[in-house]
């Protein structure tokens, strides 16, 4: 079974209610979702993802729990539309865990990985959408430079944005990962292609704009006393989930629970290095 990061911090601030309506809004392999449905009697959780193999995978994780499951494949940008479908306008908690899925990064056939070989991908819906062979082989050098310098926060990369240029048609994911790190060479333990890597997939999957509708409409689902919890893994993310929150603080809308954010523990990180990085923030709608 899937071991979702967070799990007791998460359903801590939810403060899930055995009566109570939650919106996994990130279902991935059904981890959190999961821990949700178990704590129910007569509540019901609905499991989103835009993911349909992650989806795929969640329903059978969870099938103890299919009768207080309710499934629906879409982005950020349809979650009341998920509410509604359920039979609901709102929700009691709503969480979001916005790493991407082991399962996502360890099959080759999806290109997130710059350990395996596959095609550039990357795309979290792999039914829709431009992909990362697409960006590199395509776009303007300046246009791939300033990509992996926002979304990756690199230094270096007007050096990488060349090199990817003079090296097209980049053909997979070691490929570009190789050429990255001839342009670039390791200086520490972290693979010289990691923040190429996370910029690209940021910038298939619109990951930024998706993550300002979560914010935004997230908070408007969520009934009066209810809490909203999410989970990020890059500074970017958390920077715009603490503004959002704190807005709607000033707003008089909402309490926000976190006064600054709440990391994994030791034993967590010794267990799941992949949660080292992760960061939980929560509020309570007033």
């Amino acid at each position: 079974m899937h071991i979702p990061v967070m799990a007791g911090e998460a359903l801590q601030y939810l403060a899930v209610r055995p009566d109570g309506v939650y919106l996994d809004a990130t279902a991935g392999l059904g981890g959190h979702t999961a821990e949700i449905a178990r704590r129910l009697e007569t509540g019901l959780v609905i499991a989103n993802d835009r993911d349909p193999k992650s989806l795929e995978s969640a329903r059978q994780n969870t099938a103890e729990w299919s009768a207080r499951i309710r499934f629906h494949r879409g982005t950020f940008a349809t979650l009341a539309e998920a509410v509604r479908e359920a039979g609901f306008d709102s929700v009691d908690g709503l969480l979001a865990d916005l790493g991407v899925s082991r399962y996502q990064l360890t099959s080759a056939e999806r290109g997130f990985s710059l350990l395996v070989d596959g095609p550039l991908d990357m795309r979290m819906d792999p039914t829709t959408g431009m992909t990362a062979g697409d960006l590199v082989n395509h776009y303007a050098e300046k246009a791939i430079a300033d990509l992996i310098f926002q979304l990756g926060e690199e230094r270096r990369a007007r050096k990488i944005a060349r090199a990817i240029v003079r090296a097209r048609p980049i053909r997979s994911t070691l490929h570009l990962a190789g050429v990255v790190e001839r342009a670039v060479p390791r200086t520490t333990r972290l693979h010289p292609a990691t923040r190429t890597f996370m910029a690209l997939r940021m910038a298939v999957n619109n990951e930024l704009s998706e993550l300002d509708r979560l914010l935004e409409t997230g908070p408007e689902l969520v009934r009066h006393g209810g809490r909203m919890v999410v989970i990020s893994f890059m500074s970017l993310e958390d920077r715009k989930v603490k503004q959002r929150f704190r807005s709607l603080e000033r707003e008089g809308r909402a309490t926000v629970l976190t006064k600054h954010p709440i990391q994994p523990s030791q034993a967590e990180v010794a267990g799941n290095p992949a949660s080292r990085s992760a960061k939980l923030r929560a509020l309570e709608k007033k």
